[in-house]
This record gives C-alpha cells, sequence and structure tokens, in this order.
C-alpha cells in the first residue's frame, strides 16, 4: 500500500505532513469514539472529498491506522475499519499501565507544578460536568492523564502513550457510561492525585493499577453484547 502512495506522489515527492497527521487525527478519532463502527468501508475518494485534499495523503493516513490495527485492508474489496481485537487491548493496557505506573512514581518524586495542578483541577471539574457524554468524558479524562504527563519532564512520553491506546480506547469508549460507572472513575482520579500531591509512589501505583483494571471488568461483558463490534480473540 505504501509503494501506492508513493507512485501516486510521485518521484521524490513529500507528502503534506501537516495534512496527513490531520487527517490520520481525524479518522482515528471517529474509530475510537464508534463514529467509524467496525466493519464501515473507508473509501479513498469520499475521503479526500471531505477533507479537500487529494488521494495521496488519505492514502497515508490510512496506512498509519492500518499500522495501529484499526483499519483492514481486503484485497479487491478495500479499507474496512476492524473490530475491536481483545488481544491488542490487552497488550495496549499492559503498555499504558507500564508507562503510566513510571510516570505517577516520577510525578510523586518530582512533585507536581502548580500549572499541572491546575490542569488537572479543571480537567476533573469537566469530567464532572459532562458525565453522561461518552465522548466529552473521555477527552477530559485523557487531560488528567496528559497533564500528569507532560509534568513529569520527558518530552513526548504522552504521545508513546496516544500511540499504543487506540484498541484500549475502544473498549473504554464503549464502555462508558453504563457498563463502566463514571462517578467511580472520577474518585479513581482523584486517588490518584491525591497519592501523588502526598508523595506516596506506592499508593499512586496502586490507584494507576485499579483504575486501569477497570476495561478487563467490562471488556468480556462487552464481546458478549456486541461480538459484531468485538473480536474475542484473548
Amino acid at each position: 500500500m505504501r509503494e501506492q502512495v508513493e507512485r501516486l506522489s510521485g518521484p521524490g515527492a513529500s507528502l503534506p505532513s501537516a495534512t496527513v497527521r490531520g487527517i490520520h487525527s481525524q479518522i482515528r478519532h471517529d474509530i475510537v469514539t464508534l463514529r467509524l463502527k467496525p466493519g464501515a468501508r473507508l473509501s479513498e475518494n469520499e475521503l479526500a472529498l471531505r477533507f479537500g485534499t487529494s488521494r495521496a495523503p488519505v492514502r497515508e493516513a490510512l496506512i498509519r491506522l492500518v499500522e495501529e490495527g484499526l483499519i483492514d485492508v481486503q484485497p479487491q474489496r478495500g479499507s474496512f475499519v476492524s473490530r475491536i481485537s481483545l488481544a491488542a487491548m490487552q497488550r495496549a493496557r499492559f503498555v499504558r499501565e507500564s508507562l503510566e505506573v513510571a510516570i505517577a512514581r516520577r510525578a510523586t518524586e518530582r512533585g507536581l507544578s502548580q500549572e499541572a495542578q491546575d490542569r488537572i483541577a479543571a480537567a476533573l471539574e469537566e469530567q464532572e460536568r459532562v458525565q453522561t457524554d461518552p465522548e466529552l468524558f473521555t477527552a477530559a479524562d485523557d487531560a488528567f492523564h496528559r497533564a500528569l504527563a507532560d509534568d513529569i519532564g520527558i518530552a513526548q512520553i504522552w504521545a508513546v502513550l496516544e500511540r499504543e491506546k487506540s484498541q484500549f480506547d475502544r473498549v473504554r469508549f464503549l464502555s462508558l457510561p453504563v457498563i463502566t460507572p463514571v462517578s467511580a472513575l472520577i474518585t479513581q482520579h482523584r486517588n490518584i492525585l491525591t497519592a501523588v500531591l502526598e508523595r506516596d509512589p506506592a499508593a499512586a501505583e496502586a490507584a494507576i493499577r485499579v483504575h486501569l483494571s477497570e476495561v478487563l471488568k467490562s471488556a468480556e461483558a462487552l464481546a458478549a453484547e456486541y461480538p459484531d463490534l468485538i473480536l474475542d480473540d484473548a
């Protein structure tokens, strides 16, 4: 598929990376929030019209989504949104938990800046306000975790997490707000914050592990309820 992109772009041509990033980000968002459901066909021509661009950056964006496991390419048929893989979700959760435990421990060692505390307070306030809206709550949830990640002094650590958690996010989004009580998630966020502010790394690690285990509680029930959306390959 990448070779086709290069032929379409012309020898030595470079794709407009900002356009590719923007297209990739929007399609990824639509897949994670289930606006594009598993099985939906993705037409390069239709997407090019939607984004007002040529097919080349659209195809490059789709390649990146294939690499993330969000799109399947079926020869002679086209590109389709993949089903949610429970095996991929579990891998993503393992990676995310490992990174977030390290982030929380480092935050307890360094202490949180006032800017990070303000961002976290705003994220928690937003979570309380948008409890019944899965998309807005998920954004506020991410804002909480990103504020911690951005404050520990390791460049681009959130970008690493963002790349790894797409399958995890689809299960998380599908579980809200019925299967996973939003109030429980907010309480868990407050427990994480308390442990970090009290400079207690063991408590911060335990709070992170409890928080990220929520998705495992819901995954099996969701797979039974939505077999057309979820592939139970764990």
